[in-house]
């Protein structure tokens, strides 16, 4: 009897165990997250820079309306295959609002350079952004307020900027936001300028609703971000500016 009482110990203890592991590896493991779902690659807009102060990574992405269960993911570090999935795994960052919830925002600190994977949930499928490539000790993101305003046109400023002023730019990603931080704006466009607001050089539009008519003598800020093929951001602009 005391042998069965200890073989029924050893069945549950392993149960449990195997259960655990199982369950531990989903919730680590973006291969095994991913396993029988659907999913869209690319289905996430992300990037990644140093913040200016700390040299901490800055995630950004955007969360597109019903967006839930957002998760990040990383390698060790740059030496594995970014894009192969079995070689990131989950770690719980803070997770940040950025212009008043626009954009979501990871922070963390590291001492090597990795790759980064951002997913959510949505309509049944799982989201997953394309790898990102942190390079915040190789290439530190250069923070400046280098842009150039032609405000000629009343209410409808062109910004202007020096093109691949660093190297190794692939796409520019540009914000308006108004005083209460609220975004206005936000298109991409392969060129070195973008008019507020005129779309017909704007590769990509995450623009949600029809940007309001800017107020003269309001203030706005515009931030611009030059973005690598491997999504890291190179060149951060920051400059504010009064409506004419």
């Amino acid at each position: 009897m005391q042998y069965i009482s200890r073989l029924k110990y050893l069945f549950v203890f392993v149960m449990i165990w195997s259960c655990t592991n199982s369950d531990d590896e989903v919730l680590t493991s973006l291969v095994s997250y991913l396993q029988g779902k659907s999913i869209e690659q690319g289905g996430v807009i992300a990037c990644a820079a140093s913040d200016k102060t700390t040299g901490e990574i800055l995630t950004f992405y955007y969360p597109k309306a019903g967006a839930s269960n957002i998760k990040y993911f990383e390698t060790e570090n740059t030496v594995v295959d970014g894009d192969d999935y079995s070689n990131y795994t989950l770690v719980s960052l803070p997770n940040a609002p950025v212009f008043n919830g626009y954009l979501g925002k990871f922070t963390h600190a590291s001492s090597h350079e990795k790759w980064m994977i951002v997913t959510f949930e949505l309509e049944g499928e799982i989201k997953v952004s394309n790898p990102i490539r942190s390079k915040q000790i190789t290439k530190e993101s250069v923070w400046n307020d280098q842009v150039t305003i032609d405000q000629s046109q009343s209410m409808m400023p062109n910004f202007m900027w020096a093109d691949d002023p660093v190297g190794d730019n692939a796409i520019y990603f540009q914000v308006v936001i108004d005083e209460q931080n609220n975004l206005l704006s936000g298109t991409y466009t392969y060129d070195n300028y973008f008019q507020y607001y005129n779309t017909s050089n704007v590769v990509l539009n995450v623009t949600t609703q029809n940007p309001p008519d800017l107020m003269v003598g309001s203030t706005y800020n515009f931030v611009l971000m030059d973005v690598s093929e491997d999504n890291w951001v190179n060149w951060m602009v920051e400059k504010s500016f009064q409506a004419q």
